[in-house]
């Protein structure tokens, strides 16, 4: 896939998720073999008015191959002045999220809600590719109650976006159901622009469904989530790297960046998403789920893993 003067590898995006996709777990995915990685979701006017919290969200990592941010908002003025904020700098791609199902964001005509003003949507969209330096991308779902994700991608398109990335379910469905990959199929082919499927890959059998629908790239979203190392295992690609070296690195990079309280309780789902499935991991997850400190935790999961 080559967007612009931009050449992808393999194809595979790690998805932006809210209070997960962190620099530290982004630089993991990108070591396994993530080609393309998201900041998470930046809010418009935020970096407008509280910039030094949206700046903390936007550190990136010198291992990330292809660094996308990723910003929502409803008002085309403020994304067209947000698109050109000096601390999306670090950007090769700039998406605009108008997918996330988040009741508040679609209660502020955000995100999803978008897909149910086509004509706001593409102001939104033109206003962004007519500010930026960098190609944009736009995610969004088959719709808000119904699948409309043809006509929106078209519109998408025609509004000056280099690709899009259709996660495969309605803003009512929210993450329940399965992935309609037969909506992502009929998107591709209704489209010149690439397109991304997002939905439901999981394992090497959901990775090969979803490159039969003729995408142009893969995004892996919760699969994700305490398994960094899905993007090797779908490249065949081995990284030697215990699942306790994993988890340190994580810890490691985010200490360069945040306070150590905040780092205490943003790490305790990412802790117990790591040890998901692990056999005796019932006996320390109350105990990671309440911990009082990082070193505490990361003793905890020494244990668990060197005994």
């Amino acid at each position: 896939m080559k967007v612009k003067d931009l050449e992808f590898g393999n194809n595979l995006f790690l998805a932006p998720m809210a209070g997960v996709s962190d620099v530290g777990f982004r630089e993991l995915c990108s070591i396994f073999g993530a080609d393309a990685t998201y900041s998470e979701m930046l809010s418009a006017r935020a970096m407008l008015h509280n910039p030094k919290k949206t700046e903390l969200m936007t550190i990136t990592s010198e291992k990330e191959k292809i660094k996308i941010g990723q910003i929502f908002g409803h008002e085309p003025d403020v994304m067209a002045q947000a698109i050109i904020n000096p601390m999306l700098d670090k950007y090769q791609i700039l998406d605009i999220n108008m997918g996330c199902p988040a009741p508040k964001i679609v209660k502020n005509g955000e995100g999803s809600a978008l897909m149910k003003n086509l004509p706001l949507a593409s102001k939104i969209i033109s206003a962004c590719v007519k500010q930026s330096k960098v190609p944009i991308s736009v995610k969004f779902r088959l719709g808000y109650d119904k699948d409309i994700s043809v006509d929106f991608g078209r519109m998408c398109e025609e509004s000056g976006a280099s690709f899009v990335t259709l996660h495969a379910r309605t803003t009512l469905q929210g993450y329940s159901g399965e992935a309609d990959y037969e909506a992502i199929a009929k998107l591709k082919q209704s489209l010149s622009i690439p397109v991304i499927g997002n939905g439901d890959v999981k394992d090497k059998e959901s990775y090969f469904k979803m490159l039969q629908t003729g995408v142009d790239g893969v995004m892996i979203g919760r699969a994700s989530q305490g398994r960094p190392y899905i993007f090797s295992e779908l490249l065949n690609k081995e990284i030697k790297m215990s699942k306790y070296e994993m988890i340190c690195r994580h810890v490691e990079i985010l200490r360069k960046h945040y306070d150590e309280n905040w780092l205490t309780l943003y790490m305790r789902k990412h802790f117990l998403w790591y040890v998901s499935g692990e056999e005796r991991a019932s006996e320390i997850k109350l105990k990671l789920a309440t911990s009082p400190s990082i070193d505490y935790s990361l003793e905890l999961l020494k244990n668990l893993y060197q005994n």
